[in-house]
């Protein structure tokens, strides 16, 4: 089955075709990254432009890596949410446009849930045939942070979530705070790597749940850069150069030690705690190589982590997700954009 995925849910327009859910025929991604960078953030109004202008080439670039025909395209599926209202509004209705146009079945996607069928990609065997279930799913995308009981194929269980700030806003955050530009995941890694002691940050466990919270370690970092005279996100003229190229890294370090650390320990006890036969870990701070490194070294059982590039958002991830849910899902045309869907 080849099925034609689109995903614009934030600040890239993704459209691939795969097919069976595994083979990636072309992927296609247009990054807005340095139209939002200038702004250290995502200006929504210009992300709904953006993919206005942008869908059209990125599809007619899809089918042509692909070397395939809109004719041939047997299923198309889109991206309804989470994610920008006006973002997703213009995937979702140009998916739509296409499926009356080509009189093609539409299938709406959870986006989160596309993330974690991005483990499936490139792959000959995928996790449920490899291990199987139950798969403890780690999801940390944009504003969500997540774990997620996979017990079977469209069959989930939320075991824990963000209660304020997600990792990916911590990480942009310290970034803002360390002049570090925008995307701050990216660069708080690249920073990390040059600290010779990172800072020691706070951590917040929550007790024993499997809850996330992270606008501590957030404000944290702001105050300490503060105390430093490093704080770069004020715009004060005081900011000593010199001590701050001494003390950025090691800030940038202690806060990447502190996301980390408890997304991987909180991961591992549910994966321990619900005798998950692997672990899935999506969603663009899963592409954090410091992440991947320490929850290998810990984990009882398999890890299963998309390349770095398909971590991030993208069409195939959708398309994939499609392939394992058209045979359950029912032909979704008048699905809406929501952006609060939940998984």
């Amino acid at each position: 089955m080849i099925i034609l995925g689109i995903e614009s849910s934030c600040d890239e327009t993704g459209i691939a075709i795969v097919r069976d859910g595994t083979e990636i025929l072309s992927n296609v991604i247009s990054s807005q990254v340095e139209l939002h960078a200038r702004y250290g953030g995502i200006i929504p109004e210009l992300a709904s432009r953006q993919h206005l202008l942008s869908i059209g080439p990125v599809f007619r670039q899809a089918c042509t890596e692909a070397k395939i025909s809109p004719s041939e395209i047997d299923l198309i599926a889109a991206t309804t949410g989470p994610g920008l209202a006006g973002a997703l509004i213009i995937g979702t209705n140009f998916a739509k446009g296409l499926s009356l146009g080509l009189e093609i079945p539409f299938l709406s996607i959870n986006h989160m849930e596309g993330h974690i069928y991005a483990a499936w990609l490139q792959k000959s065997a995928g996790p449920d045939k490899e291990f199987g279930f139950p798969i403890v799913c780690l999801l940390a995308s944009g504003g969500h942070t997540e774990l997620i009981l996979m017990s079977d194929h469209g069959s989930y269980t939320r075991l824990g979530e963000t209660r304020d700030d997600a990792a990916g806003e911590a990480f942009d955050k310290g970034a803002r705070v360390l002049g570090l530009g925008f995307p701050g995941g990216p660069a708080i890694q690249n920073e990390a790597t040059k600290a010779p002691n990172p800072e020691r940050l706070p951590r917040a466990w929550l007790g024993d749940s499997f809850e996330f919270s992270f606008s501590g370690v957030k404000t944290a970092v702001l105050r300490r850069a503060q105390e430093l005279g490093i704080d770069k996100s004020s715009n004060q003229e005081s900011v000593d150069t010199s001590v701050f190229s001494e003390t950025r890294a090691n800030l940038a370090a202690g806060l990447q030690d502190s996301i980390v650390d408890v997304l991987v320990k909180k991961t591992i006890s549910a994966a321990v705690h619900y005798k998950a036969k692997c672990i899935i870990i999506g969603g663009g701070v899963a592409a954090n190589s410091h992440l991947r490194e320490e929850i290998v070294k810990v984990s009882p059982v398999p890890i299963v982590a998309p390349i770095p590039s398909l971590c991030t958002d993208n069409g195939a991830m959708i398309a994939g997700a499609a392939f394992f849910s058209h045979g359950t899902q029912a032909d979704s045309f008048n699905a809406d954009a929501i952006p609060n869907l939940r998984l």
